[in-house]
């Protein structure tokens, strides 16, 4: 995009000078910072299309400029650059909503194709698809900084933490891993520990020798040794009782473990993702999860965004489900129009992507016509959500000081979507009056 502005922050001048000649040759018009409260001045005084940070930097660290670019403006992306050996931090930064980071010694070409494709618009535009056809749909920031993480751990073996509120796609990303790692050609294998009772998930997950309980007439592998060569994913790992985390951990640390009732080792070859919807660091803080299973799995966490940030997604992904759907039904696919995505949009989608998934199933079924308008989907959502979405836009509208522009980019949906609602809810002037 020539003339976009870019914010360059970084304390080296030899490595600061040749950024900026870079990118000015490639028609950005660049400005400079050299440590924290400068970086934080410039950010305040005006708007940047794409900003790039160092991590190390006097007065302070790029994550604060991370985190002030996405409070200023948080449709411009932001890249840190790290040293070797600083991942961790730069995984931190991604969580703040970092679009991505690039390890030193930076190689020019590759950032400045970095810079178009975030700048230009067609990171925001391409869906995630995998090799096997996994699909991801949306381009909200927050979701594009996951997908980008997703792709920079999958070729490796580390255990990846997946968390997000429940219906976000946690397994779907967990599928994605596996697709894009070297691990692609063995099984996938997903267990839900939520849905498994207490007394039966340690032999659920490990198995049991012949004989080892009344009714074990045979030997049964368990999940573990099943997913072997592949993936392991365990969902909701929050509901593993203490007794099996050890176990777990053990698998981590050794790769071994034993079925039940058996005392033959047994070596394992398997890549292990997990989820949750709950909070694991508090859940150790009560003593209701091990510390040490916490922090092996939490080597590289990824954090899914719920659906009501993304509104600007729901239309995209709307589509993309209905057809789905309409394919596995084997019926047509019908047509949403304007008045029915407006109020999709609309919606706080407390069960995220599963609660839009059910809605447009039941609709699929009920349509009487190719197309499905806002009644049709109106009768299916009932008169849930009114308050609670009355509070999220009087809460966005205090946080952005009545600034209607400002309040739609917190609440991740367009100007227009905001000014409709505002009339529907009568908050017009709340709480002070501004476009």
């Amino acid at each position: 995009m020539p003339d976009a502005r870019v914010l360059v922050v970084e304390d080296r001048a030899s490595l600061r000078k040749m950024l900026q000649h870079a990118l000015a040759g490639e028609g950005y018009e660049v400005s400079v910072a050299v440590d924290v409260p400068s970086a934080l001045a410039a950010l305040a005084s005006r708007p940047f299309d794409f900003v790039l940070t160092d991590l190390n930097l006097p007065g302070g660290s790029g994550l604060d400029v991370v985190a002030a670019s996405r409070q200023a403006q948080p449709s411009a992306p932001v890249v840190v650059l790290t040293a070797f050996g600083t991942v961790d931090t730069a995984v931190e930064a991604m969580q703040l909503g970092a679009a991505d980071f690039v390890e030193k010694p930076v190689e020019v070409a590759d950032l400045l194709e970095l810079v178009e494709s975030l700048v230009g618009g067609a990171a925001s535009t391409d869906d995630f698809v995998s090799p096997a056809g996994t699909r991801i749909v949306g381009s909200h920031p927050r979701l594009r900084a996951a997908l980008r993480l997703l792709r920079k751990v999958a070729p490796t073996d580390s255990t990846v933490l997946l968390t997000g509120e429940s219906g976000t796609g946690k397994e779907l990303f967990a599928r994605a891993l596996h697709e894009l790692s070297s691990a692609k050609d063995g099984p996938f294998v997903a267990v839900n520990c939520a849905a498994i009772p207490e007394t039966l998930i340690e032999n659920e997950l490990f198995g049991h020798e012949k004989g080892s309980f009344t009714g074990a007439h045979r030997r049964e592998i368990g999940r573990f040794e099943a997913a072997a060569g592949g993936t392991l994913f365990l969902d909701e790992i929050g509901d593993l009782p203490l007794g099996v985390q050890s176990k777990v951990l053990r698998v981590l640390e050794e790769r071994a473990f034993e079925r039940v009732g058996g005392g033959r080792t047994i070596k394992i070859d398997v890549r292990l993702v997990a989820a949750t919807n709950r909070d694991l660091a508090a859940m150790v803080e009560a003593g209701e999860f091990r510390s040490d299973l916490f922090f092996r799995l939490d080597v590289f966490p990824i954090e899914l965004p719920p659906l009501r940030e993304r509104g600007e997604d729901v239309s995209a992904l709307a589509r993309a489900l209905l057809a789905r759907l309409a394919s596995r039904h084997g019926r047509p696919v019908p047509t949403l129009d304007s008045g029915a995505l407006d109020l999709l949009a609309e919606q706080p989608w407390p069960g995220n992507v599963r609660q839009l998934a059910n809605l447009l199933e039941r609709a699929l079924i009920l349509a009487e016509s190719p197309n499905l308008t806002r009644s049709d989907l109106r009768s299916l959502l009932g008169n849930t959500g009114g308050a609670s979405e009355r509070q999220r836009v009087e809460s966005a509208l205090r946080e952005a000081e009545g600034d209607k522009r400002r309040a739609a980019e917190l609440l991740g949906v367009s100007y227009r979507t905001v000014l409709r609602r505002v009339r529907a809810y009568g908050l017009e002037g709340f709480p002070q009056y501004r476009d």
